[in-house]
């Protein structure tokens, strides 16, 4: 344990009396003495503050940057608007994803946010091939808070007045008490929220005073998952990889038609011939929804059977859903079983559980467009 790495609010979680397991390479929260159903629901009722410090948050600076990063990813960096925010994919040559990321406009440098696990890497990666032609400052001085929920935006106004004024996926600075903050309204529950970054120094009395509020309860890494599952959102390193598409993915909406075949900067990104050729003609299996006709939750790595007991497919992520309170799953399946309404069998303890092929995602979402 003595290698973990700690984020800056890991002596607050001690004192909330969280569960901590090792994540990513850090001491994280699981859940703390609530439990992790009640965290969620607290999530989908109120606000849940999540520690996403661990997440590497990296600058791109230069009057390049944007489009330098384009030869990174299949997606629309050049055209983004100052303080908008839109999500990205770093590929490789095979058209595989090597992360999903965001990344937000600023008027002196684009703000990218990458997963825990792949930061070294996806660090590396642009300093290798876009370092030349603009700087790559990661930040890790700086903590990040998510906080998510209907009543995010009550609680977090009262501290930083003006936020509720941003829209889904736009972001700003405010400076309160000589503190600055980055803000971004987004987040990976499905619901209204926003994405806090805050000097490390800052980031514990910060979290403090979200805590006070009367709609906020600290929420662990057990109902992060839960929440994003039944928002359909994938997790890097379960449901995408380096050896699934987007379009096997299902998430070919994050690629702009600028980008694509035909568009005024189609290609010139990793795998760019791979992707177009599957976006064309589509691809052999395909990431999809689940949910169970039986109360047994289907957990990553079930095989999915036919009727008949032919394997199509195999579950990336599956929990019982807290809100929707049946089992729900992500799987990708050959193409001929992806319609919605087939049925399907998971593989559970030798058993054949029936599931139906269902759209994502599984309760509605809930972000705040203005």
């Amino acid at each position: 344990m003595s290698s973990l790495l700690q984020t800056p609010l890991h002596a607050l979680h001690v004192e909330l009396g969280a569960k901590m397991v090792p994540f990513a390479g850090y001491d994280m929260p699981v859940q703390y003495p609530a439990g992790v159903m009640a965290e969620h629901k607290h999530t989908r009722a109120a606000a849940g503050l999540f520690d996403v410090s661990h997440m590497g948050q990296v600058r791109l600076v230069g009057s390049d940057a944007a489009a330098a990063l384009e030869i990174l990813v299949p997606v629309d960096i050049v055209d983004l608007g100052v303080f908008k925010q839109r999500y990205a994919l770093f590929t490789n040559d095979q058209g595989g994803l090597l992360d999903d990321l965001m990344v937000c406009k600023r008027p002196d440098d684009l703000f990218v946010v990458v997963n825990a696990g792949c930061k070294e890497q996806d660090i590396a990666h642009m300093q290798k091939h876009i370092g030349s032609r603009c700087e790559v400052i990661p930040v890790p001085e700086r903590a990040l808070l998510a906080l998510q929920g209907p009543l995010a935006v009550d609680a977090l106004s009262r501290l930083i007045p003006g936020v509720e004024k941003l829209t889904f996926m736009t972001g700003g600075f405010f400076y309160v008490d000589g503190i600055d903050f980055f803000l971004t309204r987004s987040g990976y529950t499905g619901e209204d929220g926003f994405e806090i970054s805050v000097h490390q120094d800052h980031a514990i009395a910060f979290a403090r005073k979200l805590l006070a509020q009367p709609e906020v309860k600290p929420i662990g890494l057990g109902a992060r998952d839960s929440l994003r599952l039944e928002a359909g959102l994938c997790l890097y390193g379960h449901d995408i990889n380096e050896t699934t598409t987007p379009v096997e993915a299902a998430i070919t909406w994050a690629i702009q038609k600028v980008r694509r075949a035909g568009g005024a900067r189609a290609g010139g990104y990793p795998g760019a011939a791979v992707i177009d050729e599957q976006l064309a003609n589509g691809a052999a299996r395909k990431r999809v929804g689940l949910v169970g006709k039986e109360r047994m939750p289907v957990r990553e790595g079930a095989k999915i059977v036919s009727a008949d007991g032919t394997e199509i497919g195999v579950v990336t992520s599956g929990t019982l859903g807290p809100t929707v309170n049946q089992p729900v799953a992500l799987a990708y399946l050959d193409k001929a079983h992806t319609a919605a309404g087939t049925e399907v069998f998971a593989i559970v303890r030798d058993k054949r559980t029936p599931m139906v092929v269902s759209a994502t995602p599984f309760t509605p979402n809930r972000y705040y467009r203005g």
